[in-house]
């Protein structure tokens, strides 16, 4: 099977996740929760789904958390706040660093945001009006500022928690996001 197609059976699979009802059962902001997404989105694609890796990953030239350190790094994650919008993005950005998975951490990782913010804050992210390139920019410095992302998500957010059509948007954006250029 090929990127293309486990992206499409994949993103089919994160619009069953929100139409079964499934989203309501999942565990927030905690790695369980992360990996309910991550088992739920790429189950039948990747051996590993839902799984944290013990190999180390690196993207252009970012080396993400150590796997011997992964499970401590985790478990402090967890830990963290979540109480202002400042503390959840705080552990996105951490979370983010940490890529527990092989493969998908993005597209699982911005749906745990999303309840993490539903939860806390009533808000969700309306993905489609953040930018894809800003977004990727601003991740890439979000380990040492996370001034960029936070700006950019405050201002994308929607009180419209509940509404299908943004939260379909945003999984059609979260791919789009992962899609090489």
């Amino acid at each position: 099977m090929n990127t293309q197609q486990i992206d499409q059976l994949s993103k089919q699979k994160a619009y069953d996740l929100y139409d079964s009802g499934a989203i309501h059962q999942l565990e927030i902001g905690t790695t369980k929760g992360l990996q309910q997404i991550h088992r739920y989105l790429f189950d039948g694609l990747y051996d590993f789904a839902g799984q944290i890796r013990e190999l180390n990953i690196s993207k252009s030239n970012f080396r993400f958390a150590n796997a011997l350190y992964l499970k401590a790094a985790l478990a402090a994650i967890e830990k963290m706040p979540e109480d202002s919008f400042e503390q959840i993005i705080e552990k996105y950005v951490e979370m983010n660093v940490a890529h527990p998975f092989l493969e998908g951490n993005g597209r699982a990782t911005r749906i745990w945001l999303d309840l993490i913010f539903k939860k806390r804050l009533d808000k969700v992210v309306d993905w489609e009006k953040v930018d894809k390139h800003l977004y990727l920019q601003a991740m890439e410095r979000s380990p040492v500022n996370d001034l960029e992302i936070r700006f950019l998500l405050q201002n994308a957010l929607t009180d419209k928690i509940d509404d299908r059509a943004v939260f379909i948007k945003g999984i059609e954006q979260s791919y789009y996001y992962e899609q090489a250029e």
